[in-house]
């Protein structure tokens, strides 16, 4: 019987997503790779997919049918990415066997990775390298120890062979602490003699009605270059006399950013409240207010406040990683305190790879 097909999401991350001043993690720069192999090729489709993130911007993918990288931004067609690692390094015999082993298990039976390395606000410099098995923690690399860590019974044998070959863990830990490190620098030199030119946030206030007693605003700003941005609602010109959330900074496809904030009010005050957006290309702070004749009413989606990027989805993967990738900002305005949200996130976001491309279920 003829199983239903699903949508092919490859793995990816928003990675040090944030707000000016929010704290949120100490990365100032990363070199992201999330990888996706599937059980076998299937109707035509790359059994392999790869793709590559500076900081939060995608910047090229590969798949094994046209086993290349793809540019997905103008400055990397100038550039040749030489700092991915091939699938044929990353997913071992290992790995296959115990596939074949688990082959009966119910679910599809694929493998994710992602790696990358990062520099940071301290002149620091980090790595990670985890694997991640149907949808779960599988295995990760600790650099700094130079042995793997399990997060599954079935990765100790694992574990096993792969420690007992001391050249394949201290090939990972030069990849992440030198060949990822130069690749990081270099595309960001290639991105920054590209992108000088600063882009002014273009902004709009929309109108989400709960009931007759309460609404939401939504404030955004798109289009904006760099990516620092500071956004806030007043009320009668007093920042914050109400609850204000703040989604993360998410990038366009053509390298600016996106942002929203959004805050509950009650109607009869609406004309009293104003977004207020400030970056350095604006010569003064941009003062918006909702306007009936062009509101819309909104539903509200987590989807919906990253359109920009293409549509994300929450997947449960449980990626217990050593940084704060992800974090929601939320200001409580009656205090006047900034409460920041931070932690390992029990889930991952899942990136729409080719929203065209399905793959049989197992």
């Amino acid at each position: 019987m003829r199983q239903p097909r699903a949508p092919l999401w490859l793995l990816g991350a928003v990675l040090g997503a944030s707000l000016w001043g929010s704290g949120c993690g100490s990365s100032l720069h990363s070199l992201s790779y999330f990888y996706l192999k599937l059980p076998e090729p299937s109707q035509g489709l790359p059994q392999f997919f790869i793709k590559s993130y500076l900081d939060d911007q995608p910047i090229a993918r590969f798949d094994s049918l046209t086993k290349k990288m793809e540019p997905l931004v103008p400055w990397m067609e100038e550039a040749e990415d030489e700092t991915f690692l091939a699938p044929e390094q990353v997913f071992r015999a290992d790995l296959e066997k115990l596939s074949k082993l688990d082959h009966q298990a119910e679910g599809l039976h694929t493998w994710q990775v992602v790696l990358g390395c990062e520099l940071k606000e301290d002149g620091s410099k980090g790595g990670f390298l985890h694997y991640g098995y149907k949808g779960m923690d599988f295995i990760s690399f600790d650099k700094g120890t130079v042995r793997w860590v399990t997060a599954q019974p079935q990765a100790q044998k694992v574990k096993e062979k792969w420690e007992e070959d001391p050249g394949w863990s201290k090939r990972n830990k030069v990849y992440l602490e030198e060949t990822c490190i130069e690749g990081l620098q270099r595309y960001l030199s290639y991105k920054n003699k590209t992108l000088q030119k600063i882009e002014p946030p273009v902004g709009k206030v929309t109108c989400k009605v709960v009931d007759d007693s309460l609404e939401v605003l939504i404030c955004q700003a798109f289009g904006f270059y760099p990516k620092e941005i500071q956004a806030t609602w007043t009320k009668d010109g007093e920042v914050c006399q109400y609850e204000t959330l703040h989604r993360n900074v998410v990038p366009n496809s053509d390298g600016t950013y996106y942002i929203w904030l959004s805050i509950e009010i009650d109607p009869k005050e609406r004309d009293h409240f104003r977004c207020h957006l400030e970056h350095e290309g604006l010569q003064e702070p941009l003062v918006l207010a909702w306007k009936e004749e062009t509101a819309t009413r909104w539903r509200i989606s987590v989807a919906a406040s990253i359109s920009g990027v293409g549509i994300l989805f929450l997947i449960g993967w449980l990626w217990r990683r050593r940084r704060n990738n992800l974090c929601q900002e939320v200001t409580t305005c009656r205090d006047h305190k900034l409460f920041t949200k931070s932690s390992f996130f029990p889930q991952v976001w899942y990136r729409s790879w080719d929203s065209k491309t399905v793959v049989p279920a197992n």
